[in-house]
């Protein structure tokens, strides 16, 4: 029998910690699989539990240099500790203060290093104590820096080197060759204290802003839970007793009062109501609640009193089982792997076995101990990963920035290498291609009544009731300015409809059982009823003493530019669907009118991530396009989550970009904006490899005695310079 555990990872500094931990633990016994998410620092573990403990696995990841905390997902209590998020931020300001203590003391190093460079004037003073100055204020950014020295160091000495490796190793050769030369007073021999000092800024402003970014994901999580209240209020020996969530017990009677959120899952007793579970649905329409019926924790209750019993309690509420497929759908991500931390990997023990190599060669050949070390410092100065690490960040900030102008926030890197790939959008029906709140579309009347006849009388009859699809009618009469009549001996009937008396005639509004019940004939409508039903519209009857004189149908509408979206997507050559939990005919006919492709109707808000997974077993790369709750998982197993700007704050978490005019022809946008900046990413990955590929043998003395002066670590310096510069320049062109 096989077990899976989620630890918590902490202290790692880039993807080759993660593929360090995958290797060591991929070595023990019983342990069947292993998948570090560097992204969200956590690890998924499938083991053995006869063969390997949970304490073991800590243990040997402990040992290597991380810290392993366990993740208890058993229930949503669980997910109320806020421990992790106080360490989260505490991290986010030690990094925050740490990058803006070294930019106070790189500055000076760099106005020092332009007017040098520039020939402008620099006091005599400055000039007799330069390596003084220099060796100072690079002292003090190698001390605010100084835990990316200690993270290469024990990568180093563990034999399992890092990105924090290549920079401790080429960094500390710059300082102290610099030192050194400076106070045995070599007046000849070039300093590099700048080269140091700026490389530890750039990589401590590159920590700060992924430790911002990292870890978003989890406020969905957390959001999804405040969804459920803290407390129910339970019936026992008729008396109402106020108790925690925590405590409820499958079988207890609960009371939920008009207004009140629904605490958990249950099967109606008593009582009669309407629910708004747009929340956890994501369906406009409220549902009319009787005995028998199944309510939802997290739905709120509109109109009347319910009881009900508890059904379901903690891991097995459908809330839980939606925070779960999210927290899976999350976890089933790859990590954000792009190409620099991939080759990373085997590059950092590649440059540092090159630059001993180089050392030892040119020993051997006969060249001087001075020669062989200034060949070693520019190896490590030249492959020093500075290009690598700004290549992706300079052209995620520059592509981000230009699409949070066009209403655009692009939220993950990974969101810009799954854009180019899809072939298929999805969209959610309701909040999503439509408004998400009922409206009168159509207004069938006969021939001795006007349809202004038929809506007054109707709101008229509504302005009365408690249920929701009265107020599309009531907004209807106000936008029209018409003036209601007073209405006596109103009656709900629950489930079919109201009966009532205005100007002195009985009046009936309400559905077909009401209409056979009072043994009204509509035939004569018969075939617009069934019209309007097949277009997915919901259609109350109108009666005046026993004569049908007209009907009102109720339905969402289309967003302004849905159509025109889909119609843009078509033209982009990739395929749509629609995902709903509307039946099948609703869902149908909506997609007709919009263009879209294929129909995934009656769909559960739990099996909208799995019907996601479906389409993606057809060779499908699908793009998610949502708003609400019910989205989330889905959101998170696309492989691109594209969220509403008007949505629900869990779906705005959950999508990886999110569309703040919430204007759906931004969805075309998005997808080229973001193929446009992985476009930029590869091209400054192609320049930074580029220059390493060619500097690293160069500065290795492969073409001496030809160009002998290219093993000048000054050289080497500035043409890691120029390669940073590039790459940043290349992003600049974006705008």
């Amino acid at each position: 029998m096989t077990q899976k555990i989620i630890l918590k990872i902490s202290k790692m500094s880039c993807v080759s910690c993660a593929l360090n931990i995958e290797k060591i633990l991929k070595k023990e016994k019983g342990i069947i699989s292993v998948g570090i998410n560097f992204a969200s620092e956590k690890a998924s573990i499938e083991l053995e539990p006869e063969k390997i403990s949970v304490e073991k696995i800590k243990e040997i990841i402990e040992k290597a240099g991380y810290k392993a905390n366990d993740i208890n997902n058993e229930s949503l209590k669980n997910h109320h500790h806020d421990h992790h998020r106080i360490e989260k931020e505490e991290e986010v300001r030690k990094l925050r203060n740490r990058f803006l203590f070294s930019l106070i003391f790189s500055l000076p190093l760099i106005i020092m290093m332009a007017l040098s460079l520039f020939g402008l004037y620099i006091p005599q003073l400055i000039i007799r104590y330069n390596y003084i100055i220099q060796f100072i204020l690079t002292t003090l950014v190698v001390a605010s820096s100084f835990y990316l020295w200690q993270n290469g160091f024990k990568g180093l000495v563990r034999l399992s080197p890092n990105m924090d490796s290549l920079v401790f190793i080429g960094t500390s050769a710059a300082y102290f060759y610099s030192t050194a030369v400076s106070f045995l007073n070599i007046t000849q021999a070039d300093l590099y204290f700048e080269s140091a000092a700026l490389i530890l800024l750039f990589i401590s402003l590159g920590k700060y802003l992924e430790a911002v970014t990292k870890g978003k994901t989890s406020q969905a999580i957390k959001k999804l839970i405040g969804l459920q209240p803290k407390e129910a209020t339970i019936l026992k020996n008729n008396q109402q007793i106020k108790v925690p969530i925590s405590k409820v017990k499958i079988g207890d009677m609960i009371l939920v009062k008009p207004g009140e959120k629904i605490p958990i899952d249950g099967v109606v007793f008593d009582g009669y109501s309407s629910v708004d579970e747009k929340t956890i649905t994501g369906e406009s329409m409220p549902v009319e609640k009787k005995k028998g019926d199944i309510v939802i924790g997290g739905t709120i209750n509109k109109t009347g009193a319910l009881s009900f019993k508890v059904t379901k309690v903690g891991k097995d509420t459908m809330l839980s089982q939606i925070v779960k497929t999210v927290e899976e759908a999350m976890e089933s991500k790859a990590p954000i792997q792009l190409l620099a931390d991939k080759v990373s990997f085997y590059f950092v023990p590649s440059v540092i076995i090159i630059a001993f190599l180089s050392l030892i060669f040119w020993l051997i050949v006969g060249k001087s101990l001075a020669f062989s070390l200034t060949v070693f410092v520019a190896v490590l100065i030249i492959a020093c990963p500075c290009a690598l690490g700004l290549a992706t960040p300079v052209a995620v900030m520059m592509g981000t920035g230009l699409s949070a102008q066009k209403g655009i926030l692009i939220k993950t890197s990974r969101a810009l290498e799954a854009a180019e790939k899809i072939n298929m959008v999805v969209f959610d029906k309701t909040g999503t291609l439509t408004k998400g709140e009922p409206v009168v579309t159509d207004i069938i009347s006969n021939k001795e009544h006007s349809n202004i006849e038929i809506l007054k009388i109707a709101a008229s009859i509504e302005k009365n009731s408690e249920h929701p699809l009265a107020q599309a009618v009531i907004q209807r009469a106000e936008k029209e300015k018409i003036e209601l009549t007073l209405v006596q001996n109103f009656q709900a009937v629950p489930g079919k409809g109201i009966k009532a008396e205005i100007n002195k005639m009985k009046a009936l509004l309400g559905t077909r059982k009401l209409m056979n019940e009072n043994e009204i004939d509509y035939k004569e409508i018969e075939d617009k009823l069934n019209e309007l039903e097949n277009q997915g519209k919901t259609v109350a009857i109108l009666a005046l003493d026993k004569e049908i004189i007209g009907a009102i149908a109720v339905s969402d509408t289309l967003k302004e530019y849905s159509k025109e979206a889909v119609k843009m997507i078509h033209n982009m050559g990739k395929k749509t669907a629609i995902i709903t939990g509307d039946n099948k005919t609703s869902a149908e006919a909506m997609a007709k009118q919009v263009g879209i492709d294929y129909v995934l109707a009656e769909v559960l808000p739990q099996e909208k991530a799995k019907e996601i997974k479906k389409l993606q077993t057809k060779n499908n790369v699908i793009a998610m396009v949502g708003d609400g709750i019910n989205d989330a998982p889905a959101l998170a197993q696309a492989d691109l989550g594209i969220a509403l700007g008007s949505g629900t704050d869990i779906s705005i978490e959950t999508g990886e970009i999110v569309l703040i005019k919430d204007d759906l022809r931004d969805v075309v946008k998005a997808i080229k904006l973001s193929k446009y900046t992985l476009r930029k990413i590869k091209q400054n990955l192609f320049w930074a490899f580029s220059y390493n590929i060619i500097g690293i043998p160069v500065a290795a003395g492969i073409l001496y005695p030809f160009t002998g002066w290219l093993l000048n670590p000054a050289v080497a310096a500035g043409a890691m310079a120029f390669s940073s510069i590039s790459v940043v320049l290349n992003a600049l062109t974006m705008r």
